[in-house]
């Protein structure tokens, strides 16, 4: 008879989660997962395989948790202008820094370092990113002072709107002056007002 698993899946995962966001997917160590997760060595592989397979449950989780809350800011809630929706996340972001949050974007730091290398982890990653992107598509569709704009321009802007964010997250890591985040939110309006010129 099998014996059975003494820790609950979600909870190491989570664990897991907050080892490979403060280390990034290549630094995070194998005795900084087993102490994080609170598993010997023998458990983690038995439950995940290997590192490789753990991290893609990982981004999987930061999906469901980050990118899913990211998307439902930039797509609809109660803010009914979507520039207005945009320039909440990014001020989100800069509060986030301001309060000691300087672990960036988990998916960001995946897609900065050679993680990015594997197809599987890839795949992951620009799943994730797309919905990012389309999620700033969408608020910029529900702009009215941008109803003007041309499908191929809003598609644009939206890839600018996204590599901004993908910056500043990694930005975020790195600890520079608050000013310096709060100067390329102030840089996200002038572009967004600028598209509606």
């Amino acid at each position: 008879m099998a014996r059975p698993r003494e820790f609950e899946a979600d909870d190491v995962i989570e664990k897991a989660m907050q080892v490979f966001w403060q280390h990034g997917y290549e630094e995070a160590s194998l005795p900084d997962l087993l102490e994080g997760m609170g598993l010997t060595r023998g458990s983690l592989y038995k439950a995940f395989k290997d590192k490789k397979n753990l991290f893609l449950l990982v981004l999987n989780r930061y999906e469901l948790e980050a990118v899913d809350a990211a998307v439902s800011l930039l797509t609809g809630g109660e803010i009914p202008d979507g520039k207005e929706r945009v320039l909440q996340m990014f001020r989100g972001l800069v509060a986030k820094v301001a309060e000691g949050d300087h672990r960036g974007c988990l998916l960001c730091t995946a897609a900065a370092g050679s993680a990015a290398n594997d197809p599987d982890i890839a795949q992951a990653v620009q799943g994730s990113l797309s919905r990012m992107q389309a999620g700033f598509a969408q608020a910029l569709a529900d702009a009215p002072d941008l109803a003007g704009l041309s499908d191929a321009r809003r598609l644009r802007l939206a890839d600018t709107l996204l590599t901004q964010y993908i910056g500043l997250r990694m930005i975020a890591r790195s600890q520079l002056p608050l000013g310096v985040l709060d100067h390329a939110v102030q840089a996200v309006e002038d572009v967004l007002n600028g598209a509606a010129g």
